[in-house]
């Protein structure tokens, strides 16, 4: 392993990259430090591990813009959705311990959940987007996110969009609040408690659903990005129809949005976007995964999971909620290839076949790859375009694949 130290002259002043990385993967920590030259980067990390041993940790720039205080090795971020990932990982681990069926109703844990409309609603359909609950269509009252009793109601009672199980529409900020109620039905823990109980703490990984007070001193404050031209249909559907599932989706959120980085926020478990993570967090939740479901001798789930988790369940040429292609396998994000699509719409991932992760809002992600025994983590406070990977992330991971002697193939996957 190779330590790593720079001090770098960026368009908005010195900052510096720092941590550690294998020989093999150079490219990698060459990307980075450009991210902070040319491409915007104001604080990020990035982490890959292969074989279940970490071979890159960097980590560098600012975790506040205006303080200018240091991005370091704790820092963490939102990192929004992909924080489903940590969720999708613990409703599987509960599968492969045969405490849950993922084909089973709903309602067989939570029966004031599966009646009426929803009685057709199985576990799977929380995970793949299928619910029919992509939105909450009755306004949902001020700080709801932060009442888990008051939020489960609102689900119960919630209007669907659709038939569960007969169209594919991304559950944006619902999937989380479902699957964490299924995990508390099951196991008496809330599901921030068991992110801790059964992976952060074993693993000694920075990733959190709800943060305790000594631990908000290592947050990074968000940045937005401008709104450009063309928008994309998703902010076109926001604006112009109020009832519509973007509208409610963005906007129907108790003023979540506008609260996202309070103590109120970062203190509760908001499953689905509300997470706080390291680079180093967001691979190493995925490292067992990657090498088949076990880790330094510790079993998290078997293949039959892991090929739920891999396989793709459900694909849309249209999401009904996000309006681009997406492909979803039971929990978790496929690859996705959008840059041929209409400006504004190009959202994409371009990883492997056999990969499986969920990207965050502005650019985030953690994914594992079987296939390549690789797992690799991506967070930053100055956010992208997009609910997909930016151009930031995406060298990242371009140069892991690169580095593993993977080539980009026509269909925008990585491949050997």
């Amino acid at each position: 392993m190779k330590d790593y130290y720079q001090e770098l002259e960026t368009p908005d002043g010195l900052i510096s990259v720092q941590g550690y990385y294998d020989s093999r993967f150079e490219r990698v920590m060459e990307e980075f430090s450009q991210n902070f030259y040319s491409r915007g980067e104001v604080g990020a990390g990035v982490s890959v591990t292969l074989d279940g041993e970490t071979v890159v940790d960097l980590w560098g720039g600012v975790a506040d813009a205006e303080s200018r205080k240091l991005w370091v090795k704790e820092t963490m971020p939102v990192v929004w959705s992909s924080t489903k990932g940590a969720t999708s990982i613990c409703l599987h681990t509960l599968a492969s311990r045969g405490l849950l069926d993922l084909d089973a109703p709903v309602s067989e844990y939570w029966p004031e959940y599966g009646v009426g409309s929803k009685a057709a609603t199985t576990v799977k359909m929380f995970l793949n987007h299928t619910a029919g609950l992509p939105a909450i269509k009755e306004p949902v009252p001020a700080d709801a996110y932060y009442d888990w009793a008051l939020i489960t109601k609102i689900l119960e009672d919630a209007e669907l969009w659709w038939e569960p199980g007969t169209d594919q529409g991304y559950h944006g900020l619902t999937k989380g609040f479902l699957c964490g109620e299924i995990l508390r039905r099951v196991t008496g823990q809330t599901i921030g408690e068991f992110l801790r109980s059964e992976f952060s703490g074993p693993l000694g990984l920075e990733f959190y659903m709800g943060l305790e007070e000594h631990q908000m001193d290592t947050v990074a404050t968000m940045i937005f990005p401008e709104q450009t031209e063309p928008a994309a249909d998703f902010f076109l559907s926001v604006e112009a129809n109020p009832e519509g599932i973007q509208a409610k989706l963005f906007n129907n959120d108790g003023g979540h949005m506008e609260r996202f980085q309070t103590p109120i926020a970062l203190k509760s478990e908001i499953p689905a976007a509300g997470g706080l993570a390291t680079a180093r967090g967001l691979a190493g939740i995925y490292a067992p995964f990657a090498c088949g479901g076990e880790l330094n001798g510790t079993r998290f789930v078997d293949q039959d999971q892991i090929s739920r988790m891999s396989n793709v369940s459900t694909a849309s040429e249209l999401d009904k909620a996000l309006l681009v292609p997406m492909r979803f396998s039971e929990g978790f994000t496929k690859a996705m290839d959008n840059r041929s699509g209409k400006p504004g719409n190009q959202d994409s991932i371009l990883m492997s076949e056999e990969a499986f992760g969920c990207p965050g809002f502005g650019g985030s992600i953690g994914l594992a790859d079987p296939g390549a025994k690789m797992s690799f983590g991506y967070c930053m406070n100055a956010m992208g375009e997009g609910t997909a990977l930016n151009v930031r992330g995406q060298s990242l991971l371009d140069s892991t694949y690169g580095s593993l002697g993977y080539h980009l193939n026509q269909s925008g996957q990585w491949s050997t």
